[in-house]
């Protein structure tokens, strides 16, 4: 009897081998296809951004591949001419970097507070950040700029960071607690035994292990800051804007500088770009441990 089962388990597992094989051939497949779609329109802003605006104008990005000569730098080097596209990526880096940092160390610091500290009405309180996180950027824009305008910050970088980490903090909040509160308990009580205080352990034990955590929120908090354009529109400075509104008013402005907009959108697309791709691998491990967890 053992053996008969044994042999039909056998028969059985080449059929379903094989249907594994196809199966993780055809993912894989259709993981590259879907790939190739999501990078086409990066690949095709690159090819124009190195195009000459006559060439942009007359055809599409395809053409270099016939016509490998229309390949230029001329774009770039007008872009780098381009004292308000050039300034208004430093006025995003001043807005996008204070941001994330403020977002990354309230939300640590509060996340910890909400996982393993007690506090009156800690559950309620976590409950009413957790609520925020339903609240629509649109529903509080007028009542904070009348804000601002009372503290005389409307219309400046502060402002706009006070803005970005305001909205960031709810998600980074509930993020963080929630990793933070799946560290074991005992590593904890063994840190404190050791004559560890609350500030010591948060920086050398709980830190370290939420790394991941921390890594995937910066990417998120990153991207979201640096590819806004409706608080930079209506908080920033006008006469210092961010790269994505000095972008919409140069296509405002100008109906012949098709080169320069798509070089500089180009070069706002690659920061963010690179920061994912620098950090991709904590990135995946702060994903993947939530899940699991």
């Amino acid at each position: 009897m053992t053996t008969v089962d044994t042999g039909v388990r056998a028969e059985q597992s080449l059929p379903a081998r094989i249907a594994g094989r196809l199966g993780g051939g055809v993912m894989r497949v259709f993981l590259v296809v879907v790939g190739l779609f999501w990078l086409t329109p990066t690949v095709g802003l690159l090819l124009s951004s190195l195009r000459d605006k006559r060439d942009i104008a007359a055809s599409g990005w395809w053409e270099v591949f016939s016509h490998p000569a229309q390949l230029t730098t001329q774009g770039y080097s007008n872009l780098f001419g381009n004292d308000t596209v050039m300034e208004s990526l430093g006025t995003t880096a001043l807005i996008t970097v204070p941001a994330t940092a403020l977002v990354i160390l309230i939300g640590a610091f509060a996340g910890y507070a909400f996982a393993w500290l007690d506090f009156p009405g800690r559950d309620w309180w976590f409950m009413a950040v957790v609520g925020l996180l339903v609240v629509p950027v649109q529903v509080a824009l007028i009542p904070v700029a009348k804000l601002f305008n009372t503290l005389g910050i409307f219309e400046s970088t502060p402002g706009v960071v006070l803005f970005h980490t305001a909205f960031g903090l709810p998600f980074a909040v509930f993020l963080l607690r929630n990793f933070f509160a799946e560290i074991p308990r005992e590593l904890l009580e063994a840190a404190r035994l050791d004559g560890a205080g609350e500030l010591r352990l948060f920086l050398r034990v709980v830190l370290p292990l939420g790394g991941p955590a921390i890594a995937s929120l910066g990417i998120f908090q990153f991207l979201w800051v640096w590819n806004d354009m409706l608080i930079a529109l209506i908080f920033a400075d006008s006469g210092h804007p961010p790269v994505t509104v000095a972008l919409q008013q140069q296509v405002r402005q100008f109906g012949d500088n098709i080169d320069i907009l798509a070089s500089g959108a180009f070069l706002s697309m690659a920061v963010p770009l690179a920061v994912f791709f620098a950090f991709q691998r904590q990135f995946v491990s702060g994903v993947m441990a939530g899940a699991v967890k």
